[in-house]
């Protein structure tokens, strides 16, 4: 690098900073008004009133008295700051103290400019949701939200909806309706809660610790009455624009199974894996989920997406119930609890040849592994195959596990047609027909597979032929695609049929004028926004 020989004297020199003011309610209409000052750590943080505590803001503000102008501290202040949630605006200047050169050091005085948001708000929507199971209905959803709480920027949001959802595409099955009403609370503070510096080590952004609270119940018609009460505490945080990180310490759910019908009672007898699946739970444990996310840019040919999750549940009961010395070690507190450990990997590649133009293709993998006083996953944690973001060439719960076939006349399929295993493959081109519509043709291939051998599902357990258990199918599809709103109609038909005897699977005749086979084997898939 070699400078020009005319540069300006101004353009060369090193800059220090003098001064750092934070306005934490400015506002152009008000500007000038009297106001008090507060300073911490050499910045003096002017406001009028107490519109966000001086000792909580000044954590964001990378930016210090004395030290030289720092361009990328600059962007990280800034960053930090947005990141809060609490500012609608944050801009920051810097103004010239002096015009001379001293010891060729330049003078700066930082000011920060913070516009916040409407503390409160208050919000009711209704909405038509279409659910990953194939329910969908519509939900009426009432928000609470305050975003700066105690001062500091803490959002407390209170959200209470009620709905009634039907599956659509459920072949012959019938009465799959439910009602559910929910509340449930969420307090987000914009830093974490614990003793440790955050300065140094999230420059990029601060991690937020949220705790939540909600209770939920369900009414699935004919069937059961399932309530669920949860609560967890956590931490997440962006590492860059790419990274995303979740971890949340504690995780409580407790689900209490009641009101059952005959019919079900006496789907649960004939199989106690899924028995034990329903049965009144605790689960107790912890969380992980990573993002790695390039997808969103629409100008990179080749982009990535890696998410994975972990979620292990039941050994740190385990070990206080011998920490405590319990008599009964399968249950804590005299509820049975859950025990398993479980990890899944989302894999997603885009191959971008125009901006609307594209081929994706993701991969996924997950298991989650019963162990202790469980033999099997909580029914809200098992895998499932088939629906609109699955392989969709299926209804929902309608393979597997393995080359299990169902009995055809039989209502439990839509409860036992689940798994600990889940692998899936799917690869979809997507192009543009007209302004806001895109067409799709895809394949999709995956199934379900237990870890354990089940008397009730022959054939589910995974083993060595597992590839041969596969199922395919392939299809168009139409998407309404406005801005960040998608609408999605997908139309397939199955390849291949892992439930059928072996040599039969792969499908050999395509009679799309014969009004029998397209009820038999078209499937159609409605959903909001894109599978992958």
């Amino acid at each position: 690098m070699r400078l020009k020989e005319n540069a300006p004297e101004k353009g060369i020199v090193p800059y220090e900073i003098k001064n750092i003011r934070v306005y934490p309610n400015y506002s152009s209409d008000e500007y000038g008004q009297e106001t008090d000052t507060t300073t911490i750590e050499n910045i003096d943080f002017i406001q009028d009133g107490l519109s966000f505590k001086p000792e909580l803001l000044q954590q964001y503000i990378l930016i210090e008295k004395d030290s030289l102008f720092n361009a990328k501290d600059t962007k990280l202040t800034s960053s930090r700051l947005t990141g809060i949630g609490n500012f609608r605006f944050v801009n920051l200047r810097y103004l010239e103290t002096d015009t001379t050169i001293h010891e060729g050091k330049g003078a700066l005085d930082a000011n920060i400019y913070l516009t916040p948001l409407e503390k409160r708000s208050l919000r009711a929507e209704l909405q038509g949701v279409s659910k990953s199971n194939n329910f969908a209905g519509p939900n009426l959803l009432l928000n609470y939200r305050n975003r700066n709480l105690f001062q500091g920027g803490e959002t407390f949001s209170l959200t209470g909806q009620i709905g009634y959802e039907s599956q659509i595409a459920s072949g012959d099955r019938e009465n799959l309706s439910a009602f559910e009403v929910g509340l449930k609370g969420d307090l987000i503070f914009p830093r974490v809660v614990f003793p440790i510096s955050i300065k140094e080590r999230f420059a990029y952004s601060v991690p937020k610790t949220k705790i939540s609270l909600g209770t939920e119940y369900q009414d699935r018609r004919g069937y059961y009455r399932l309530n669920t009460v949860s609560a967890s505490y956590g931490y997440f945080w962006n590492a860059n624009r790419f990274v995303y990180h979740e971890i949340t310490p504690i995780a409580l759910n407790f689900v209490d199974l009641s009101n059952t019908s005959t019919e079900f009672d006496e789907i649960l007898d004939s199989n106690l894996f899924l028995k034990q699946s329903f049965e009144h739970q605790f689960i107790a444990g912890l969380t992980y989920s990573f993002a790695f996310n390039k997808l969103m840019d629409k100008y990179r040919v080749h982009s990535i997406y890696f998410g994975a999750n972990l979620d292990f549940a039941g050994g740190g009961l385990r070990l206080l119930n011998n920490a405590l010395g319990s008599e009964n070690q399968n249950t804590f507190l005299g509820f049975n609890y859950a025990q398993y450990n479980k990890g899944d990997i989302d894999f997603r590649y885009y191959w971008r040849f125009t901006e609307e133009k594209l081929l994706a293709f993701r991969l996924f993998g997950g298991a989650g592994l019963p162990y202790g006083n469980s033999v099997s996953l909580p029914f809200a944690k098992q895998y499932f195959s088939g629906g609109p973001n699955s392989i969709r060439a299926f209804s929902i719960r309608s393979l597997g596990p393995g080359s299990y076939s169902p009995d055809a006349e039989s209502t439990s399929n839509y409860f036992d047609q689940a798994g600990d295993i889940r692998l899936e493959g799917n690869l979809e081109f997507r192009f543009p027909i007209v302004p806001y519509l895109k067409g799709a043709a895809f394949v999709d291939t995956g199934n379900v597979w237990l870890v354990n051998e089940n008397e009730a599902l022959p054939g589910g357990k995974f083993g060595k032929d597992w590839y041969r258990e596969l199922a395919v199918g392939a299809g168009i599809g139409l998407r309404v695609d406005i801005e960040f709103f998608v609408i999605r109609f997908d139309l397939a038909t199955p390849l291949r049929s892992p439930f059928l005897p072996e040599g039969e699977r792969w499908a050999k005749e395509f009679k799309i004028g014969d009004s029998d086979w397209r009820s038999d084997n078209l499937v159609f898939n409605f959903a909001i926004g894109y599978p992958f």
